[in-house]
């Protein structure tokens, strides 16, 4: 088949990265599928990218996504990166279409969401707040000036978090990177809701946990991270928290539906908070690896 490539500028601006862009079309114009390769700008990541690729279902199989691939690789290899990642549905095309072109299986993430809507549906939350000595905290948007340096330093909590092969090691955050991030959440017209555990003896937050909200507040909402601190573990805190998160989602705003997540599928603990809570899986994703 003959078809052209057309790099792209992308409007899509990231404190923490930047994306190159490709257009797979036909001679006529027809869009077949395009690229994105997200360009990582932290230090600690500055080894890695992480590419999005997408072909027309009746375009597949005859060498648009192969050749926007070629791109994505050679624009990375170029940038200096050392691997390349990228994510398939398991079982789907492009689960096959990685796995044929020297992509290593690096990650399993598991995929849940928690219906809103069935009437047997409480959220697990039935006697979920913390354990004596610690009680939750909540704000929305950005963290406030009272709380700031305790949850930037609660952020190391995700440090162990489990990312498999992926080279995709702990971030270095500071205050400008939290308010960055929450600010690229409103600048999408989205909410960021988050709930954080403070340590009553001690003043210090010790966990969190972020739920964001679509820009209509309708449909399902998405849960960002969830972390406690390793000294603190094992004592019900993230589940106490994402159930705050929960009860507050459908006393504010009963238009959202459901609530998804998605953890490591060897993030055992965390997934057996999710089952308590509700969550019932609806699929596997695989986080694949080419190195460069």
């Amino acid at each position: 088949m003959t078809f052209r490539l057309t790099a792209l500028a992308d409007p899509a601006d990231s404190p923490f990265s930047h994306r190159l862009a490709w257009l797979a079309s036909a001679p006529d114009g027809t869009p077949l599928g395009s690229a994105f390769l997200r360009l990582f700008d932290s230090s600690e990541q500055a080894h890695l990218c992480e590419l999005a690729l997408d072909v027309h279902p009746a375009e597949r199989r005859r060498g648009a996504g192969s050749a926007l691939l070629a791109a994505a690789v050679a624009a990375a290899r170029a940038d200096g990166r050392g691997a390349l990642l990228a994510q398939a549905v398991e079982g789907s095309p492009g689960d096959a279409f990685l796995s044929a072109r020297g992509f290593e299986r690096a990650l399993v993430l598991d995929f849940a969401r928690l219906d809103l809507t069935a009437q047997t549906s409480t959220g697990g939350t039935a006697a979920a707040g913390p354990p004596s000595g610690y009680r939750l905290v909540s704000w929305l948007g950005s963290c406030p000036e009272e709380w700031l340096p305790a949850f930037t330093r609660s952020r190391s909590a995700m440090d162990d978090m489990p990312m498999g092969d992926t080279g995709f090691g702990p971030l270095r955050w500071d205050e400008a990177r939290v308010l960055a991030a929450a600010k690229a959440v409103a600048d999408r017209g989205e909410l960021l809701h988050t709930v954080a555990v403070l340590e009553s003896a001690t003043g210090d937050l010790v966990g969190f946990s972020e739920l964001v909200l679509p820009a209509d507040r309708s449909g399902d909402g998405q849960h960002y991270g969830t972390a406690v601190q390793p000294a603190h573990r094992r004592r019900g805190l993230a589940r106490a928290m994402k159930a705050e998160a929960i009860r507050w989602t459908r006393a504010e705003h009963p238009a959202i539906t459901g609530l998804l997540t998605d953890t490591a599928d060897h993030n055992t603990g965390m997934l057996a908070v999710n089952r308590a809570l509700g969550y019932r899986s609806t699929h596997r994703s695989v986080e694949f690896r080419l190195p460069l």
